[in-house]
């Protein structure tokens, strides 16, 4: 497991590399001049040696290779550039908002993947059931939804007709101060659409995974030598259908991140999604190559999360192989 997990970090080296080489490359290609979107309405007047001047400052001048190396020195010694927009340090600009992003998208991933592999076992265990039909139907209506969708209903019908939960934010009205009750009230509504815009394709794979399973040699011949239903499903069904939701565990993060940056925008959460809309909006590129190599990170942290644990799990799987 240690050599497959180097072996995987040596390799996010030239991906990395890839993906913000890419990124100054597109940014170079853009029609948004970085300079004169920092200085605003203001710049309307500026001589060309002021704006010469000021994108050297802002170390935007010269080819994107020499941009990107420029960037790539410093960020390796810490310094992710200041934020355009922001006028703040990139850096202290995600620790700001990593936190609350993270705590959506955790409990959020989480209430998911419990649920839908619950929800899974129990529509495998008899196929063709009502509760199959409903748990199955119902998946492929969620699959359909888009989270912006779910995001937007979800306001309407808590916030505005039952008036039960606050609509956004993550402070009540007139206040300052974040509580424990009212993070909690907030939280609510990201977390479960978050989770519910998740939850179909554990419920589906997990099904698929189990049923699967009780055909195999290993449960009939448990099943055969008298070992009670409960214990076939659990003990020998469910391990061996779970091999294909831990695969998918690592694939449904990029999922999981687009999401959440539209969940959060809905919601006005205070996380890395208004962040991103300002970057991308107003060609912040300093923070937006942090926040690029940020979701590239969080998507091969996925895959090798899910690697490790499908040779945990499954211990006819040679690490050394994969």
């Amino acid at each position: 497991m240690a050599r497959l997990a180097g072996r995987r970090a040596l390799a996010a080296v030239p991906v990395l590399t890839v993906v913000t080489l890419g990124m100054f490359a597109v940014a170079a290609a853009s029609p948004f001049d970085p300079v004169r979107q920092y200085i605003g309405s203001d710049g309307l007047g500026a001589s060309q040696d002021t704006l010469d001047t000021l994108r050297d400052r802002l170390a935007a001048s010269g080819t994107f290779a020499e941009q990107w190396w420029a960037w790539l020195r410093s960020a390796l010694t810490g310094d992710l550039g200041q934020s355009l927009t922001l006028r703040q340090p990139v850096t202290e600009v995600i620790a700001e908002r990593a936190g609350w992003s993270l705590l959506l998208c955790g409990i959020a991933f989480l209430i998911s993947l419990t649920l839908g592999t619950t929800l899974g076992v129990l529509a495998a265990r008899r196929p063709g059931s009502v509760l199959d039909r409903c748990v199955s139907s119902l998946s492929y209506l969620l699959q359909a939804a888009p989270p912006f969708w779910l995001a937007l209903l979800a306001i309407w019908l808590f916030a505005l007709q039952l008036g039960v939960l606050p609509a956004g934010g993550l402070t009540d009205t007139g206040s300052d101060t974040v509580t424990a009750g009212s993070l909690l009230r907030h939280l609510t509504l990201p977390v479960a659409v978050l989770a519910i815009s998740q939850l179909p394709w554990f419920v589906l794979y997990t099904r698929q995974g189990v049923l699967d399973a009780l055909h195999e040699d290993p449960v009939r011949g448990a099943r055969a030598r008298g070992i009670d239903e409960r214990t076939v499903l659990l003990g020998h069904a469910l391990r061996s259908g779970l091999l294909p939701v831990l695969t998918l565990i690592g694939t449904r993060v990029p999922e999981l991140i687009t999401g959440a940056l539209l969940v959060e925008t809905v919601f006005s959460w205070p996380g890395m999604a208004s962040a991103t809309v300002r970057a991308a909006t107003a060609a912040d590129f300093p923070l937006l190559a942090a926040l690029t190599v940020i979701s590239a990170l969080a998507v091969l942290a996925g895959n090798l999360l899910a690697d490790l644990l499908y040779g945990l799990a499954d211990p006819r799987v040679d690490p050394d192989q994969m």
